[in-house]
């Protein structure tokens, strides 16, 4: 289930148009939507995402965190490809 949610960090000033954002995940920018969200977002804003769509908002504790944990089980994915 983590493997596919991911935290970005969300950029309305690059918005595509309204109910969506452009995020940076780990260097890569992708649109996702903002729409199943009950509250709004605002440039600065970490949501976490799950297949395209904002979730929930985070605060940046939380998504510091989260991004961590994600590099570590990326890290530790690449240790057993080279076993």
């Amino acid at each position: 289930m983590f493997g596919h949610t991911c935290t970005d960090r969300a950029d309305k000033r690059r918005q595509q148009r309204s109910g969506s954002a452009v995020v940076n995940t780990m260097g890569v920018k992708r649109i996702i939507s903002l729409e199943l969200l009950n509250e709004p977002v605002r440039q600065g804003d970490w949501v976490l995402v799950h297949v395209g769509f904002a979730i929930s908002k985070l605060d940046e504790e939380e998504a510091l965190k989260s991004l961590e944990l994600f590099e570590e089980i990326l890290s530790m994915e690449e240790e057993f490809e080279n076993l």
